[in-house]
């Protein structure tokens, strides 16, 4: 698509940078998390389609907010605050014609979404917020943020680091072996902000607390969070959702923290949904399909022990013979969670053998793989699956040990005569997925 051209809203002696892309039936306010660039974001292929999809159902309005990307520069000693922030939602929407919008805060900048829905319920239609966090400081009656020492080696890293071979793995742990998304995120970070205006914004959020707003927002609100989100926690997720009146919270597979990276139609599908009272149709199907979860063991220890670039290069080298083996039994790759992976197969046995060899293979790379299968209704759309059959799959791999295959007894029985052995592993309750399940150690 052609590059929306990028507009100046005046916040007092300051020019914030807007776009407005999609002519939609109402307003939707993009809110980015700790910097961004509102040009550099259609230069991102992910990013880029990411906003185009909110555009296609919303007349959607992006902004840099003040000290980042094309807006105007700060002094590294004077960050804004929340409030002087609000200001630029406020003068970005009068720029734009927007008498109300929804806003969509993502990370850091669903600090500033929620405070500005509390403060102006009058300017916003709705609230999403996504993988947010309600103060950035560890205390007791708040243990899912990160310690004062964390956060210091956090902004520190920034400073050495920033542009450069940046640690990805918070962010993106499902692609943070990939090198291209890694300099292109880093190009990205680098036209947002320089190294010090990034470290003293991290800093700054670091003194965000609203946990005292969170009850005051009296907009619809939809909260998001991925399960498995490493920079902020899942339980920080239900926990600010409880405490907005009314909120509905949905909560999505991945670890991944940035919502257009592993999964975008899965958070977008939510956010149209719950925008326009319309979930958008796609060409979703039910099938029967044997899914497979491999993960390494050990691989943090291993990690600390050879450092980020060697590790690097051996989980890339880890993920082409695993894709080798999927190619060679027919299995389909659906996502890489971390330095593990998620694909399906039209057939148990070629699953089990897949498993297998992907084990052997680990083991001349000096790894160790475990894995879980398990046959059972999905639905497949677009480029993933869903349903309890992928959740069964993950916990069956969850219950195997270093180098072992473990499969539910669909498996097994689907199997009979294919020569693959099976050694009982007894009934199991599966986190989350009700009833006894019945496992067993594959091998041949």
């Amino acid at each position: 698509m052609t590059v929306p051209r990028t507009q100046y809203a005046r916040a007092g002696d300051l020019h914030i940078a807007y776009q407005v892309v999609g002519d939609g039936p109402f307003d939707l306010l993009w809110v980015p998390g700790w910097v961004s660039h509102v040009e550099g974001s259609w230069e991102d292929p992910d990013l880029a389609a990411f906003l185009e999809r909110l555009a296609s159902f919303t007349r959607l309005i992006l902004f840099d907010k003040r000290g980042t990307g094309l807006s105007d520069p700060l002094p590294i000693t004077a960050m804004p605050t929340l409030e002087e922030r609000m200001e630029d939602v406020r003068v970005v929407l009068d720029a734009a014609g927007s008498q109300q919008a929804a806003l969509f805060g993502f990370s850091e900048g669903g600090n500033l979404s929620a405070t500005f829905a509390a403060s102006h319920p009058d300017r916003t239609r709705a609230l999403v917020l996504s993988g947010v966090f309600a103060k950035r400081r560890w205390s007791p009656d708040y243990p899912w943020a990160p310690t004062v020492e964390e956060r210091e080696a956090a902004i520190e890293h920034v400073r050495q680091h920033w542009g450069g071979e940046m640690d990805l793995r918070t962010l993106v742990p499902s692609r943070a072996g990939e090198p291209a998304l890694i300099a292109r995120l880093a190009r990205y970070f680098r036209r947002a902000a320089s190294p010090g205006a990034a470290a003293a914004l991290l800093r700054m959020n670091t003194e965000i607390d609203i946990r005292g707003v969170l009850p005051t927002i009296s907009v619809p609100t939809l909260v998001l969070h991925r399960a498995g989100d490493r920079e902020a926690k899942v339980e920080e997720g239900r926990w600010i959702a409880r405490q907005i009146r009314g909120a509905r919270y949905v909560e999505l597979p991945g670890a991944d923290h940035l919502p257009r990276i592993g999964g975008a139609d899965l958070v977008l599908d939510e956010i149209q949904e719950f925008l326009t009272g319309t979930r958008p149709s796609s060409p979703a199907d039910r099938v029967l399909a044997t899914v497979l979860f491999t993960d390494l063991v050990g691989s943090t220890d291993r990690l600390a022990r050879i450092g980020d670039r060697t590790w690097l290069a051996v989980l890339e080298e880890h993920r082409a013979a695993v894709r080798r083996q999927l190619e060679r039994w027919r299995g389909v790759e659906l996502d890489t969670a971390g330095d593990g992976f998620l694909a399906t197969f039209d057939g148990p046995a070629r699953a089990i053998r897949c498993a297998l060899a992907i084990r052997e293979v680990a083991v001349s790379q000096g790894l160790d793989v475990r894995a879980g299968v398990h046959t059972g209704e999905v639905e497949r759309r677009e480029s993933t699956v869903t349903g309890i059959a992928v959740h069964v799959g993950a916990r069956v791999m969850a219950l195997a040990g270093p180098g072992e295959v473990v499969v539910t007894s669909m498996v097994k029985d689907l199997t009979a005569g294919s020569g693959i052995t099976f050694e009982d592993r007894g009934a199991h309750q599966l986190k989350g997925v009700p009833g006894d399940w019945r496992v067993y150690t594959a091998s041949e």
